[in-house]
């Protein structure tokens, strides 16, 4: 979720390159002194190109100011400016999202719950809900919902952050970010995207409702937002694949010369200018900015902003960039004044980013970071906590989740010690019957719980994963490989061979997701629960006694014991899914939670968010 424009002037250059190039091939290969003189030619025209743009960029209803660099995201929105210092303005109530560090920047990022930025000096410093990034030097940043991607000097990916939906992220990275160089990524919810240095696009994560079809061509920059990206050709051409309930992948014709696509729309800003918005204008989001001649635009959620030369307008359900203060280190920097057709700050729908279905009870991570919990509460475990988390999972009678900062916090029944949950900083955690397990950031596995069959034994090692069940857990390693251990009867630790993306732990067994979409099973097979249906997952859960998987199209399927409905197929659009022991819940793609089967206790009557 990020526009830049110091991208502007490398695309123009990498067009007259591979258009040299061409020229020089057509000719034989016999003509490198022609192909220098056509590509000086073309670097040329591709630079003059830009300063005119600059030149042109003349403000409308903004005092003078540079900027060189804008990004939103939702309800709030960054900016860098030339002498290389950050402004953040907008909803200041959520994980401190706008106060920014001080110091001297090369580019800026913001993603819903963090920002991140790049020091003069490669360097990364990020601020909000998520981890600390990796040390050493980067050129690009990108930062998604949970987490954030850069790219190393020599164009190698990485991404680091929350696991979310089988996206591997460790402490240190993402497993499964493709080798390779390239020139451009683009970070989102639930999927990541880059352009190689031979201008193709390679995406990665989730493949629900088409999120990794990525177009076949030449490209030079791509942004990828919630359920849908955008990449622009080296034609000019805007291409979009993805979600589309808004109509946010129907770009226009013509030729752009920077795109962001946001949750639910889509803002490109043309060679002459002028900016184009496409997609869900439910709070004016997509509305004509005032004035034209703009370098390059920023989509939020329910607003968008977009840069001229020497000022930035934002218009839709947000609030205007405030004025910069004049300072001892920015003497005589004008302030900003807001364009006077910006709109005024609606309050933000809340959605859901997580669900977890446990015994009898399902509890869910709120877009603000809170846990709301429903069903059983006989020994307290739909209590909701206080304070700000970042994952949530459900056990049978007691529940565990994941503070902003990395501790864990349990809560419910707590013989067995199942709710003393051991200190540290935690990436990741999974809450079983009567025991759970942690992912530290060092990799390392911290069990915590009844041990009778040796499942809360603490694992070292380098994993990115880690599932309990009843009486074993299982743990994906950093290669991909599976470790179970705990009670091997039925062979429910007996995981199988080869490279996986995500796993997860019912009753008496476990599945598993491989980076192709295939799904596996194994351990007890009593009601078919390990007998998987046909089909290309993103995501697995195993329940009590059934298991269900996401399929790329967004719809569910489920097998195994369905004697309340809880293996009930669903059709529609999904992002997530959780069985439980008797019931299952799903995250729609719109942010709200559907639940079915056993409702004894209330555990399938989700809350509106």
């Amino acid at each position: 979720m990020q526009n830049r424009f110091d991208r502007l002037t490398s695309a123009a250059l990498r067009r007259a390159t591979r258009a040299s190039a061409a020229f020089a091939d057509s000719r034989g290969g016999g003509t490198s002194l022609l192909a220098a003189l056509a590509l000086a030619v073309l670097v040329s025209l591709a630079v003059l190109t830009i300063a005119n743009a600059q030149r042109d960029a003349a403000p409308v209803d903004t005092p003078t100011g540079r900027y060189t660099q804008i990004s939103a995201a939702n309800e709030y929105t960054c900016s860098l400016r030339d002498t290389g210092a950050l402004r953040c303005w907008g909803d200041s109530q959520r994980f401190g999202r706008t106060t920014v560090p001080k110091g001297r920047f090369t580019a800026i990022s913001v993603g819903d719950r963090h920002a991140c930025a790049i020091r003069v000096g490669g360097t990364v410093v990020c601020w909000g809900a998520e981890g600390e990034p990796p040390g050493g030097v980067f050129t690009q940043i990108s930062t998604g919902t949970h987490y954030a991607c850069g790219l190393r000097e020599d164009g190698a990916a990485e991404c680091w952050g929350t696991a979310w939906y089988g996206r591997s992220i460790s402490d240190r990275g993402q497993a499964s970010a493709p080798d390779g160089a390239f020139t451009a990524i683009s970070a989102g919810f639930l999927h990541s995207c880059g352009v190689r240095e031979g201008g193709e696009l390679e995406c990665w994560g989730s493949d629900s409702i088409g999120r990794l079809d990525a177009p076949t061509g030449a490209f030079t920059t791509v942004s990828v937002g919630t359920g849908h990206a955008c990449a622009i050709r080296e034609s000019g051409a805007i291409a979009c694949w993805g979600a589309n309930s808004y109509r946010q992948s129907n770009p226009p014709a013509g030729v752009f010369i920077d795109v962001s696509a946001g949750s639910w729309h889509s803002c490109g800003v043309r060679e002459s200018g002028r900016l184009e918005c496409w997609g869900d204008d439910t709070y004016g989001q997509t509305a004509a900015a005032p004035g034209d001649r703009y370098l390059a635009v920023a989509a939020g959620t329910r607003h968008s902003c977009a840069m001229r030369e020497r000022g930035v307008s934002c218009w839709g359900g947000q609030q205007p960039p405030p004025a910069f203060p004049q300072t001892a280190s920015q003497p005589g920097t004008p302030s900003v004044a807001p364009p006077p057709s910006v709109a005024p700050l609606a309050p933000t729908p809340l959605t859901f980013t997580a669900v977890s279905a446990g015994g009898s009870h399902t509890c869910a991570l709120r877009s603000t970071g809170a846990i709301t919990c429903w069903g059983s509460n006989t020994y307290g475990q739909s209590a909701d906590p206080t304070g700000v988390f970042t994952a949530v999972s459900a056990g049978n009678f007691h529940t565990c989740a994941l503070r902003s900062g990395g501790a864990i916090h349990c809560w419910g029944l707590s013989t067995s010690q199942r709710t003393a949950a051991p200190s540290g900083t935690f990436t990741a955690l999974s809450a079983g019957d009567q025991h759970g397990c942690g992912l530290l950031s060092s990799g390392a596995i911290d069990c915590w719980g009844n041990n009778i069959s040796g499942q809360s034994n603490d694992q070292s090692g380098s994993f990115t994963a880690v599932s309990t069940g009843d009486f074993h857990s299982c743990a994906l390693r950093s290669a991909g490989t599976i470790l179970c251990w705990g009670n091997s009867s039925s062979m429910r630790t007996s995981a199988p061979s080869g490279n996986f993306a995500a796993l997860d732990l019912g009753g008496s067994h476990s599945c598993a997701l491989s980076a192709a979409g295939a799904v596996s099973c194994w351990g007890v097979n009593s009601n078919g629960q390990t007998t998987v249906d046909t089909g290309a997952y993103s995501a697995v859960s195993a329940g009590g006694s059934h298991t269900c998987g996401l399929l790329s199209s967004g719809a569910i399927a489920c097998w195994g014991l369905n004697t309340n409905g809880q293996a009930a197929d669903q059709a529609g659009s999904f992002t997530a899914v959780s069985a439980g022991n008797a019931h299952t819940c799903a995250l729609t793609s719109t942010g709200t939670i559907s639940c079915w089967g056993r409702n004894t206790n209330g555990q399938t009557n989700a809350p509106a968010p």
